[in-house]
């Protein structure tokens, strides 16, 4: 998991410098990459502690051998809060967010896809699929389920106040990613990954609406010089609000 992690971490960094004339556009790109590596280092050392603890890192054994152990346990719980660290550089959550707005550098079908449906999502993945872990660490799930919430009011809030059409996505987007971080957090795993599949949907409809949008504007991204668009782009209009 650790190297498909990785890899598309690469994989957003080259995409959002796709523009690469652009300083701006390259400095995004450079920060999206050094704030995952800071995620990255805590899972890092989430997998190794896990390698000594349980002397293994396949799934199986590791939640054979974790069925053993007792609720609070600080192992578990270090174990946990370093996955979490991964999670919040990956998915974006405070105070590793900032990264993701600044993500929408890249072309909009690739703001779709990367920033929106896949690889933000990356990070509820891996806690939904070590529930085991977090079960027996109510202290991690605690920490988990305020970052959320907080992280869904506050990049709510700050959505509210942007210009640039894609800047408005992007941080619904991470407030999105807050709601399913709060799910983790309160063990409604379920929850969170249905929440995973219909935001993937709902969201890159919506960026890729906002691509068509800036397309028939003629690369204009600022929402104040936009309006009453409906007449000229139904199709466009229609999707959207599905979206």
């Amino acid at each position: 998991m650790f190297v498909g992690w990785e890899g598309v971490g690469l994989c957003s960094y080259l995409l959002i410098g796709f523009w690469f004339k652009n300083t701006d556009y390259n400095n995004a790109a450079k920060k999206a990459f050094i704030m995952n590596r800071i995620g990255d280092l805590g899972f890092l050392l989430g997998i190794i502690l896990i390698f000594v603890t349980f002397g293994s890192i396949t799934y199986d054994e590791v939640f054979d051998v974790a069925a053993t152990f007792s609720s609070n346990h600080p192992e578990i719980t270090v174990i946990t809060l370093l996955l979490f660290i991964g999670a919040t550089g990956k998915s974006a959550q405070i105070p590793l967010f900032t990264w993701l707005p600044d993500a929408m550098a890249g072309p909009t079908p690739v703001s779709a896809l990367i920033h929106a449906a896949t690889m933000v999502t990356a990070g509820i993945y891996m806690i939904a699929r070590s529930n085991v872990l977090y079960s027996l660490s109510p202290f991690t799930m605690e920490v988990v389920a305020i970052v959320g919430a907080c992280t869904a009011l506050f990049a709510a809030t700050i959505g509210l106040a942007q210009n640039d059409i894609k800047k408005v996505l992007a941080y619904s987007t991470v407030s999105q990613l807050g709601y399913m971080f709060l799910a983790l957090g309160v063990g409604a795993y379920t929850g969170a990954v249905f929440h995973v599949m219909t935001h993937a949907f709902f969201k890159a409809l919506l960026f890729l609406g906002a691509g068509s949008v800036i397309h028939a504007m003629s690369n204009e991204q600022d929402i104040r010089k936009m309006g009453g668009l409906k007449k000229h782009i139904p199709v466009t209009y229609f999707t959207f609000l599905l979206g």
